[in-house]
């Protein structure tokens, strides 16, 4: 999985280079597809079954676009943000990542929503080092969400992942602690936080896949597939390794 992961790591540099005003989101998804292939990969995403299969290697979701969005001529703008979240399959195995890139200049109350949506991830890391339980985890993470004036989506969660993109157990970004399923060796989960600045509902766009904030509010989401070792959490997706454990956008 570790050889998966980066390649995801990998597509995310390509989609870096090519996020900047003026862009398309078409333009990013067919970066990464061609990445892919390049390599022999198979793309998660593309395909998936829906009421539409869904059409791109990428969800690409801009602003109030939570995530699921489909990737097209759409132009990124100064000050957009937009959600790339991308995966593969490997020799069998997957990976799956997702990080919320500024375009251009953002305003500083938008730079705050990606540091606390990427801070819930690194929170996350840092306590499935000591925690036994996946809720002890979830619920300090819609603690810190909730105590930076933010909302926690709760209509979709991370998940585990291995021989397919989404296997048990489905692992929510909130809740109680003292229930729900143990942490233990060999499990790989892909840990993904998405925030709302306004409420948490959201809702689906006519082409039954681009998921919205249901007040218009600006979303982002951050995603690392991360193993659990006998070591402690080790991040398959690897943005921990220029930056010494935390998370990099």
């Amino acid at each position: 999985m570790r050889r998966a992961g980066l390649l995801v790591w990998q597509a995310h540099q390509i989609a870096r280079e090519v996020v900047r005003p003026g862009a398309t989101t078409a333009e990013i998804d067919q970066g990464i597809e061609s990445f892919f292939a390049q390599h022999n990969a198979i793309p998660l995403f593309k395909g998936v079954k829906g009421k539409v299969p869904f059409p791109a290697v990428t969800c690409i979701s801009i602003n109030e676009e939570v995530v699921h969005g489909i990737p097209g001529p759409r132009r990124l703008v100064e000050g957009d943000i937009v959600s790339i979240d991308t995966g593969c399959k490997l020799d069998g195995w997957c990976g799956d990542a997702a990080v919320t890139r500024p375009v251009g200049r953002i305003h500083p109350d938008v730079q705050r929503l990606l540091d606390v949506t990427k801070g819930t991830l690194d929170l996350a890391i840092d306590l499935m080092k000591v925690k036994t339980r996946w809720s002890q985890v979830a619920a300090q993470m819609e603690q810190y969400v909730h105590d930076a004036g933010f909302y926690v989506v709760e209509t979709f969660v991370g998940h585990g992942i291995g021989r397919e993109m989404h296997e048990d157990p489905q692992i929510p970004n909130y809740g109680k602690p003292g229930t729900g399923v143990l942490l233990e060796e060999g499990m790989v989960l892909a840990v993904e936080p998405m925030v709302n600045v306004g409420k948490h509902q959201v809702r689906l766009a006519d082409d039954h896949w681009s998921i919205f904030s249901s007040d218009g509010s600006l979303a982002a989401h951050f995603e690392f597939t991360i193993a659990i070792t006998a070591d402690g959490p080790r991040i398959l997706t690897p943005w921990h390794e220029a930056t010494g454990g935390r998370a990099a956008a």
